[in-house]
């Protein structure tokens, strides 16, 4: 079976709707916080993700990413042995972290919007994110960004909580590419 689907993750779809494949060697999910306002770069090393899109029909698209908590990398061994403990990740109790999307809209510009509830550490949100569609030869590469809140999923409590120390805004940066499903 083809690389593009390792780790990939099946969920329900709507009659008629044909999933793409997502090649995960090809795609990253990163981020970007600010500790004493000093940028610190990172990424999700391990994510696995269903996706249905049409250009033609985005309204009727959907997506499911799920998250392995324990795989953030933060940039260097000390922070992310931190970003799994029960303060920040709490990987042992919440391993996953999940967005599930409720609409697709198209903006101006060739742009659209996916809206749905992102779920981290039992702490569900509202979560929009723009995002824009490039043909790459037979796939397609979905690129976009969002702020996200740390602190409304209780992530880095206690003394961790102050945003003088780490901002409470992360930048979230994805690209996806994704082709038809093999046959």
């Amino acid at each position: 079976m083809k690389r593009w689907y390792a780790l990939l993750t099946l969920v329900a779809l709507p009659a008629g709707a044909a999933p793409l494949a997502v090649d995960l060697a090809k795609s990253e999910i990163t981020f970007q916080s600010k500790q004493m306002g000093v940028p610190v770069d990172g990424r999700v090393r391990k994510f696995a993700m269903q996706l249905d899109f049409d250009a033609k029909k985005p309204e009727a698209g959907s997506v499911k990413i799920e998250l392995d908590a324990a795989s953030i990398d933060a940039g260097s061994e000390e922070a992310n042995t931190e970003l799994v403990k029960r303060g920040w990740m709490d990987a042992a109790k919440f391993p996953k972290a999940t967005f599930v999307s409720s609409s697709v809209k198209t903006l101006s510009g060739g742009r659209y919007e996916v809206t749905g509830k992102m779920t981290i550490k039992g702490n569900t949100r509202d979560l929009s994110a723009p995002f824009t569609v490039k043909t790459q030869g037979n796939a397609q590469l979905f690129e976009g960004a969002f702020v996200l809140k740390r602190l409304d999923f209780k992530i880095g409590e206690g003394a961790w909580s102050d945003t003088e120390t780490v901002a409470d805004e992360v930048q979230i940066r994805f690209k996806v590419l994704a082709g038809p499903a093999p046959k």
